[in-house]
């Protein structure tokens, strides 16, 4: 029998004991996680991890809950009633990440299935990249640095060399005035920039502590020179940028994505690029990921892109590993866990101590 931490006397008659352990807890993990959280894992519970790089596949996935009493996946991996289905003792489902649209969330409750993620600890980190993808576009410092790779660096400074757009005193639009809206807006006041806004929820604390002003989504696209996304990915913001809104924006103005690709239409977003409709883009995310190689948006030179990597730093990617861990040793403590998406869940499966 599998040991736990701590054994269990078993009075036997009035003399004699014997010692009986406690089995721990099974759970699959879809990923080799950073060790800080890993090594946290696998001191509580019996662990088997997805050893490949690639994700598993879904049938694998099935296959593996079968007999778990958690699952640690990531964001690419579809967690649904199919998957539930094969889950006879799935009690929580803890993932890596702050999104967590490929969880069914109402199927998950309705079988008592707890569902935990990682917010708040990457929001600096994802502030910082949007950051990075919106200078790096304005500044064409990717063009640049193929330009010198290339060896077509032939004239040591020229007027017009690699000329690019001002972000200081620039007119910056967030979509999405969350957590990562917010940092991002932050770090635009420290280039002396207009700050607008959209947002369905009221944010006083952007007007107020960043002198951000509040408009409506049109506006926002018509009046800024960098239009930056924050909103999670949800059937109201399913292509939320789309060719409407792209036709309202600046020809001199540029699109930063780092929160979800399909809230972005890529189609309408390489027709805009390709037809000068708008300068630039800087993208961390895509519809279809990995991004396809015959994505025409690749081809264009006034996009910088990235392999949704917004939250990979060492730190932090090994902070949500050790949230993931933390989530799951409180469950089974009998505490409702500190990331916990679907509080409702409680009604249907009360708190126990099961370890």
């Amino acid at each position: 029998m599998r040991k736990c931490n701590k054994p269990i006397l078993i009075k036997n008659s009035a003399k004699h004991y014997s010692v009986n352990y406690v089995p721990k807890p099974k759970v699959y993990v879809t990923r080799e996680l950073p060790e800080r959280g890993l090594n946290i894992i696998k001191k509580y519970f019996d662990t088997e991890v997805w050893p490949e790089y690639a994700p598993p596949p879904k049938k694998v996935i099935i296959e593996k809950v079968r007999n778990v009493d958690a699952l640690a996946p990531l964001l690419s991996d579809k967690i649904d009633a199919e998957v539930f289905d094969a889950a006879s003792n799935l009690k929580i489902v803890s993932q890596l990440a702050v999104g967590f649209d490929n969880i069914d969330l109402r199927e998950a409750t309705k079988r008592g299935i707890y569902v935990t993620n990682t917010p708040e600890v990457l929001t600096d980190t994802t502030a910082d990249f949007a950051w990075a993808l919106l200078m790096a576009v304005a500044r064409r410092v990717v063009e640049a640095d193929k330009y010198v790779r290339a060896e077509q660096w032939k004239v040591g400074w020229h007027p017009s060399m690699m000329q690019g757009r001002d972000v200081h005193h620039a007119t910056i639009g967030i979509i999405g005035a969350g957590r990562i809206g917010y940092a991002v807006a932050k770090r635009a006041k420290g280039f002396d920039m207009k700050i607008l806004f959209y947002d369905v929820i009221p944010r006083p604390e952007m007007e107020r502590e960043l002198g951000a002003k509040k408009v409506e989504l049109d506006a926002l696209f018509k009046e800024s020179d960098f239009v930056s996304v924050h909103v999670p990915l949800m059937k109201e913001t399913y292509h939320l940028v789309n060719a409407e809104k792209l036709n309202l924006m600046k020809k001199t103005a540029y699109l930063i994505n780092n929160s979800r690709g399909p809230v972005v239409d890529g189609k309408a977003l390489y027709q805009a690029l390709k037809e000068g409709k708008i300068a630039g883009a800087g993208l961390d995310v895509f519809e279809q990921e990995p991004a396809p190689l015959d994505n025409p948006l690749l081809k264009l030179e006034n996009v910088v892109v990235a392999p949704h990597i917004s939250s990979a730093s060492y730190e932090t990617r090994s902070r949500m590993a050790e949230m993931v861990a933390e989530n799951l040793v409180a469950f089974f403590e009998g505490r409702k866990p500190p990331n916990l998406i679907n509080p409702d869940v409680l009604k249907v499966r009360p708190l126990s101590k099961q370890f």
